[in-house]
């Protein structure tokens, strides 16, 4: 039985911290596969400024994870009309890989949330929880947290291989045209300058 993660987010744009993510949490998981999904962002989103559309952010992605086995990427909800909520695409993978394993992917601040998500009792049904600590802090809250959650499903904390970085200062930084190529693939780098992205 294979083990698949799932990985969601803006990628807005996708930089080395989601791939050590991504890449810490398949060895640590032991999983298969992850997939990278993209979020659906909203026609009045796309026009605000500092931002990148969906079809830039997978076009990203796909650059980003092409020399990385294992790590894919799926434009499930960026195809998906109005809001997407987690529980469409856990139910969406579910159907697609009916006897694998799935685990939901995280950070910490997710994971304190999680209680806030939509339909969150049946999340834990459809998968694991694994969440990757932002900051060596956030250990014992995130441990607390996954015992309060232990009577739905199964939480694993990984705590150790921090890399944080943020999408959002990483954009700001881009605008103020500063160099981000040690934060991002090489590929992504010359996709944003291509493309004009985030002010470049």
């Amino acid at each position: 039985m294979k083990r698949i993660g799932i990985y969601g987010g803006s990628f807005d744009p996708v930089h080395n911290g989601h791939l050590h993510l991504a890449e810490t949490a398949r060895k640590r998981l032991r999983l298969d596969e992850v997939i990278f999904v993209p979020a659906h962002v909203s026609p009045f989103k796309q026009e605000k400024t500092g931002t990148a559309d969906g079809m830039h952010r997978m076009a990203m992605l796909e650059l980003a994870l092409e020399d990385k086995p294992g790590l894919t990427v799926s434009d499930y909800e960026l195809r998906q009309e109005g809001v997407s909520y987690t529980v469409h695409t856990l139910r969406h993978f579910r159907a697609l890989y009916p006897e694998e394993q799935l685990v939901l992917l995280m950070g910490s601040d997710m994971l304190l949330s999680f209680q806030r998500w939509y339909c969150w009792p049946e999340l834990m049904k459809l998968a694991e929880l694994g969440c990757m600590a932002r900051t060596p802090e956030d250990a014992e809250k995130l441990h607390a947290q996954a015992e309060i959650l232990a009577p739905y499903g199964r939480v694993q904390i990984i705590c150790d291989g921090i890399l944080p970085l943020s999408s959002t200062k990483i954009r700001k930084n881009l605008k103020k045209g500063e160099d981000c190529s040690c934060y991002l693939p090489e590929k992504v780098v010359q996709y944003i300058g291509a493309h004009h992205l985030y002010g470049r």
